[in-house]
């Protein structure tokens, strides 16, 4: 099978150097993880649908906190994920979201610092606190999802350093963030803003409920605005309504420079408007949480770009580091991800 071309062939965003101080900036949700492992009764006592990301209130969150009962606190949300895992491949990146000073939005500073990401807060109100996601893992290592979004939702694009969104050869925006128009005006400016500096601008849909609330405004972003998309399987049938993943591949080809869409233990697929490619699932001996794979997936892919990889090596990178998030309980790798690769992608990073 012949070698995707390189991403640099079809957006020349990444040869423009001058300025860039940050392999990828990320723009999203600032959420503290309460991950808690659990039986399906747990689920079923609470009315909770299994592999869901519900939406909750201050009192719901406050319940479910309680009912879990131990559980671990990390600084979480998907594109902080993401940027945790490049910063974990060796990447120098940066984070834009919005807590609050309170307990949580201390928790969420410090551990990013802690992994090495720069992390860029917006203003608080003061009033709101600290968004968290609690993350319940039953046996089968589905993770079901009750998020309190907080005052993460208040984003908006006065809350974004212009000069942090110019600086980075990348800019990675989290669907998860797209529920209000002030969070869907800062990624079309963040993505504009980009774009007039020579960047490329990415998105990932995030989940198939965030895609089924927003169909229009996401199809409009990933035809107008954005070069790299990432996705599952099910968002990508969401975005264009059908059940043919083959049919959701060809329309995704007329919109989209390029797109990596995954697939579970099928692996990925690499598409541009030129060629489809398959790249299988990297092994992994017992699966235990599947949360963060798809974040880690896109960490891999990124990196591998900023590296000026071609795609069927970025898409082993996404897939190698992926396969570390879901062998253990939590988004974010225990080991450094570096340490994972081949020696032939050690050598070109």
């Amino acid at each position: 099978m012949s070698r995707i071309h390189p991403f640099t062939a079809h957006i020349p965003g990444l040869t423009n150097k001058e300025g860039i101080v940050y392999d990828v900036v990320g723009v999203g949700n600032a959420l503290v993880d309460m991950i808690a492992l659990v039986e399906d009764s747990f689920l079923e006592a609470n009315e909770l649908l299994k592999g869901s990301m519900a939406l909750v209130e201050t009192d719901r969150a406050l319940h479910l906190s309680l009912a879990v009962g131990e559980s671990t606190r990390t600084s979480g949300g998907s594109g902080a994920n993401t940027l945790a895992g490049i910063a974990s491949l060796g990447g120098h990146v940066a984070f834009i979201g919005k807590v609050a000073d309170d307990e949580f939005g201390q928790v969420f500073s410090a551990d990013m610092a802690a992994v090495g990401v720069d992390f860029h807060s917006g203003a608080s109100d003061m009033t709101t606190p600290t968004g968290r996601c609690i993350i319940a893992v039953t046996p089968d290592a589905e993770r079901t999802m009750n998020t309190y979004l907080g005052i993460s939702t208040a984003l908006a694009f006065s809350d974004l350093d212009a000069g942090i969104v110019a600086s980075g050869a990348i800019l990675y925006l989290e669907g998860y963030l797209f529920d209000r128009d002030d969070a869907k005006d800062a990624f079309r400016q963040a993505a504009a803003l980009a774009h007039e500096h020579g960047r490329v601008v990415s998105l990932t849909l995030s989940d198939s409920f965030c895609v089924d609330r927003h169909r229009a405004d996401f199809q409009a972003l990933v035809r107008d605005e954005i070069d790299l998309l990432f996705a599952n399987e099910d968002e990508l049938k969401s975005l264009y309504e059908t059940v043919d993943f083959d049919e959701a591949i060809e329309l995704l080809r007329r919109d989209c420079h390029i797109a990596a869409v995954t697939r579970s233990e099928k692996g990925s697929v690499v598409v541009t408007r030129d060629d489809i490619h398959t790249i299988p699932a990297a092994p992994v001996a017992h699966v235990v949480d599947t949360t963060g794979a798809g974040d880690l997936f896109a960490a891999g892919f990124l990196r591998g770009l900023t590296r000026g990889l071609d795609l069927t090596s970025c898409a082993r990178m996404g897939a190698i580091a992926a396969a570390e998030v879901i062998s253990h309980v939590g988004p974010r790798p225990l080991v450094q991800l570096t340490t994972l690769l081949p020696a032939d992608l050690q050598e070109r990073l």
